[in-house]
C-alpha cells in the first residue's frame, strides 16, 4: 500500500533522506522511531505529496503523491501531534463537516457511533471542541479518517503531549485500522507504544532506515537497547 524506493532527498545541500526503502502492506503497522531531523516527517510528507523525492520513488496504492497528489491523497488520511479542528464546533459538528468534504452524507447517528467507536464518550459528542482534550481531539481526528475509509493512515507524533491512559486508548484504536486492512505508519517517540501497535518497527538515523524489527519478535527493553546503540553511533559520526 506504501511504497518508498531508493528515496534521496535533500533540502538546501542537507541530506534529509538516503536510499530509504521500506514498505507497508495491508492490514500491517511500520512504526518509525529516531531522533528529531532523522527523516521520519520527511518520509510523511513525501507520502503525502508535499514535497517530491530528488531520486527514486513514493507509491499510494501504486500511484505517485507527486504527480498524482489528489488521487493519492483520496487514498490517505494524516493524523499530525496537533489535529486541527473547529474549536466553535461540535466533535459531531467537525466530524460531520469533513465527512461531506469526502463526498459521503451520513447521519447524526452514524457519525455518533463513529465517534463513539473511535473513544469519545456520547456525552462529548456535542460538546465544543474548545472544551476538549489533546486525547479528545485526536480520537476526533481517528473517527475523521475511518469514516473517510482511506486505505492508508499516516500519524506523524500522534502521543505527542497524551497522558498514559490517553495514549493506551489511542494505540487501541490503532488497531481497528489494522483490523479492516489500512496500512498504518506512525511516527513516534514512544518506544512502548510502538511495540504495543507495530507489526513492524523501523529505526531512522540521519536520514537512513538502519534497521526493521519485528515486533513480535523484540521486547521493549530489546528495542530500546538496538535504538540506542544506533543512536550511540551517530553522535560518534
Amino acid at each position: 500500500m506504501l511504497v518508498a524506493k531508493a528515496v534521496r532527498k535533500t533540502y538546501g545541500g542537507i541530506v534529509a533522506l538516503e536510499d530509504l526503502n521500506l514498505t507497508v502492506e495491508s492490514g500491517s503497522t511500520l512504526c518509525l522511531l529516531g531522533a528529531n531531523g532523522a527523516g521520519k516527517s520527511t518520509t510523511m510528507n513525501l507520502f503525502l505529496g508535499f514535497t517530491s523525492p530528488d531520486s527514486g520513488s513514493i507509491e499510494v496504492d501504486g500511484l505517485s503523491p507527486s504527480r498524482t497528489p489528489e488521487a493519492a491523497r483520496r487514498k490517505l488520511s494524516y493524523i499530525p501531534e496537533n489535529v486541527s479542528l473547529y474549536p466553535a464546533l461540535s466533535g459531531l459538528e467537525n466530524l460531520r463537516f469533513f465527512d461531506q468534504l469526502s463526498g459521503h452524507q451520513r447521519s447524526d447517528g452514524e457519525l455518533t457511533e463513529i465517534l463513539v467507536s473511535s473513544g469519545l464518550i456520547r456525552s462529548q459528542v456535542l460538546q465544543p471542541v474548545a472544551q476538549y482534550s489533546k486525547g479528545m481531539k485526536q480520537k476526533v481526528g481517528l473517527a475523521i479518517a475511518f469514516a473517510k475509509g482511506a486505505k492508508a493512515l499516516l500519524l506523524d507524533e500522534p502521543l505527542s503531549g497524551l497522558d498514559p491512559k490517553a495514549s493506551s486508548e489511542f494505540t487501541g484504536r490503532l488497531r481497528q485500522f489494522q483490523e479492516t486492512g489500512c496500512a498504518v505508519l506512525m511516527a513516534t517517540h514512544d518506544i512502548f507504544r510502538a511495540k504495543e501497535c507495530a507489526s513492524t518497527i523501523g529505526i531512522m538515523r540521519a536520514g537512513q532506515l538502519v534497521e526493521l524489527l519485528d515486533a513480535s519478535q523484540v521486547d521493549a527493553q530489546e528495542i530500546e537497547r538496538i535504538y540506542l546503540k544506533h543512536m550511540r553511533e551517530d553522535s560518534a559520526i
